[in-house]
């Protein structure tokens, strides 16, 4: 099985071409191919799937279908990163066209540019508040803001510095509130339009970075001072990412690059 290892901002994905749509992915073979120890190791995985492959998005106008999962193996709706990395492979092995194009992927069709700079933006949707919750990290509750994705986020503003959490077990959360899991932002908001996040994801732990949690970052942080729209430096552990927020819709810029490829050897 060929695969490349990307990533966008050290938020790393194992990428599986399958134009054709022959590969049945299990959940426990990408846990092992997402494994760091006995695997490739990655946050997650990207099938590159023609979109007429797939029964579930087989009407969907754009030709090329980001089937990500997460590195515990479960689906997942939307992927910030992943999405700009899946749009880095396309550009680089000829299957695309132009600087502009659409991906489809669990969360809806989501228009991408390759930017001059070498940097990739992608159109991440209207975000949706959807109310507050809190969380527990150390023993230290936190309030956030429920914000949807298209994957579910809970980003909380702390004046504790972020740097100094512990961020190696799962934080709890409302699971009446949130029943399929969540993304868990944690941020101090410093300066003008700018943040500093950690993130905990929903079947990979904590990463280094989080694409869709930087768009629910941003939002929670524009909240803070009645803002609603705007553009927002959010920095993260793996490296700095820009978002958007206009009326209608949000848009992620940050790296996306190709670090290896090869052949995979693990069996299903």
């Amino acid at each position: 099985m060929r695969f490349l290892k990307g990533h966008g901002t050290e938020n790393d994905f194992v990428i599986l071409p399958d134009p054709d749509g022959e590969l049945d992915l299990t959940a426990s073979f990408v846990a092992r191919v997402c494994d760091r120890r006995a695997g490739l190791g990655a946050d997650g995985v990207l099938r590159v799937v023609r979109a007429k492959q797939v029964p579930e998005v087989a009407g969907e106008p754009a030709e090329w279908f980001m089937d990500y999962r997460n590195a515990d193996g479960g689906l997942a709706e939307m992927c910030g990163n992943g999405a700009r990395v899946f749009a880095r492979y396309l550009v680089d092995a000829g299957l695309v066209r132009g600087d502009e194009f659409d991906v489809v992927t669990r969360g809806g069709v989501r228009r991408v540019r390759m930017e001059a700079d070498g940097e990739v933006s992608v159109e991440m949707g209207r975000p949706v508040v959807l109310g507050s919750s809190v969380t527990t990290v150390g023993g230290q509750e936190y309030e956030g803001l429920h914000i949807s994705m298209g994957n579910p986020h809970l980003a909380c503003s702390i004046g504790d510095p972020v740097t100094q959490l512990d961020l190696g077990h799962q934080p709890t959360f409302d699971p009446a509130v949130f029943p399929t899991g969540v993304n868990i932002e944690l941020f101090n908001a410093v300066g003008t339009s700018r943040a500093v996040m950690r993130v905990h994801e929903r079947g990979s732990g904590e990463t280094r970075s989080c694409g869709t949690g930087a768009v629910a970052t941003a939002v929670a942080a524009a909240a803070l001072s009645g803002e609603t729209t705007g553009t927002w430096t959010i920095e993260v552990p793996g490296g700095t990412l820009t978002v958007v927020l206009d009326e209608e819709t949000s848009y992620l810029r940050g790296p996306a690059v190709i670090v290896a490829s090869g052949e995979l050897t693990l069996a299903e």
